[in-house]
C-alpha cells in the first residue's frame, strides 16, 4: 500500500477503531503488516468478561439464523451460528468501528489489483451487499470441542465480498483448550504453498484477508490468494467470534 492510503486511516476511521477500550490500534503498522503477509494479529479487542458473555450466547437459538453442523456438510468438526439480525450491540460495534479503517486497507489493494473501491462506513457497505442480492448477516460464533478442526476454506457469500475480515478468540489457550491454532496458507503463484500459523491470545483478534491480497511481481502486482482453518484441538473447548463484515445471499 502506498504512504497515502496509509495516512487515510487516521481521518477516515482511525478515531473510531476501538471505542469500547482504552487502546487505540495502530493501523499503520496492522496495514503494513496486512500488505507483507495478508495476516495480522491484534491486541485484546474483547475483555475476559466480553468474551465469556459471547460464549455464553452460544446456546441462546434465538440470537442465531443458521447452525451448521460442520462435520455434516464436510467442512471439518465442530458446530457454528450466524446471528441474526439486529445483531447484538457487541458485535455490531465491531463491525462498525473495525470496519473504516480497514475499508482504507482494501481501499488500497483494490488500487493495486484495478478492483472496484470500498464505501467508507459499514452501513454503506450493508446498503451494497443487499443491492446485490445478500441481506443476511455473517458475524458468527464457533465451538470446537475435542477432536474439532476446521478445514482450509474462504468466507465468499455472494457478488459482494469484502476482502478483509476478523477472528477474535474466546478462551483461554493452554488453559481452556489446546491446540486449536489459526492455520492459513498462501498459495503464491509459480511457487509452493506457504503454511502461517497464528496463536492469539483471549480477547486478541486475527485480521486476515478473506480471499487474496496483492503483491509486487514483476510485471505489476499479482493476487495471492489466502485460505484459513483451525488445527485440531486435543483438549478442551475453543469458541471464536468471526467478524465477517459483507452479508450473505
Amino acid at each position: 500500500m502506498s504512504a497515502g492510503p496509509l495516512a487515510e486511516i487516521r481521518q477516515r476511521g482511525g478515531a473510531a477503531a476501538r471505542d469500547h477500550g482504552s487502546m487505540t490500534l495502530d493501523w499503520t503498522a496492522l496495514g503494513a503488516e496486512l500488505d507483507r503477509t495478508g495476516i495480522a494479529r491484534t491486541p485484546a479487542l474483547l475483555t475476559p468478561d466480553e468474551c465469556a458473555e459471547v460464549v455464553g450466547w452460544f446456546d441462546d437459538l434465538d440470537r442465531f439464523r443458521s447452525t451448521v453442523v460442520m462435520g455434516r456438510v464436510g467442512y471439518g468438526v465442530g458446530t457454528y451460528r450466524y446471528f441474526t439480525y439486529p445483531l447484538p450491540p457487541l458485535v455490531q460495534r465491531l463491525r462498525d468501528t473495525l470496519y473504516p479503517p480497514l475499508a482504507v486497507i482494501a481501499d488500497g489493494w483494490a488500487q493495486r489489483l484495478g478492483e472496484a473501491g470500498w464505501p467508507a462506513t459499514h452501513a454503506e457497505l450493508v446498503e451494497r451487499c443487499a443491492a446485490a442480492g445478500q441481506r443476511r448477516p455473517t458475524p458468527l460464533v464457533l465451538r470446537y470441542d475435542v477432536g474439532g478442526y476446521n478445514c482450509l476454506h474462504q468466507d465468499v457469500y455472494g457478488e459482494v465480498t469484502f476482502p478483509l475480515q476478523v477472528a477474535i478468540l474466546l478462551d483461554r489457550p493452554d488453559v481452556d483448550f489446546a491446540g486449536g491454532e489459526n492455520v492459513f496458507v498462501e498459495q503464491r503463484p509459480r511457487a509452493q504453498s506457504r503454511p502461517i500459523v497464528v496463536r492469539p491470545a483471549q480477547g486478541e483478534a486475527v485480521v486476515f484477508a478473506v480471499r487474496h491480497r496483492p503483491e509486487a511481481g514483476a510485471r505489476g502486482d499479482r493476487r495471492v490468494q489466502l485460505r484459513h482453518g483451525v488445527a485440531t484441538v486435543t483438549s478442551g473447548r475453543r469458541h471464536a467470534l468471526g467478524i465477517i463484515f459483507h452479508d450473505a445471499t
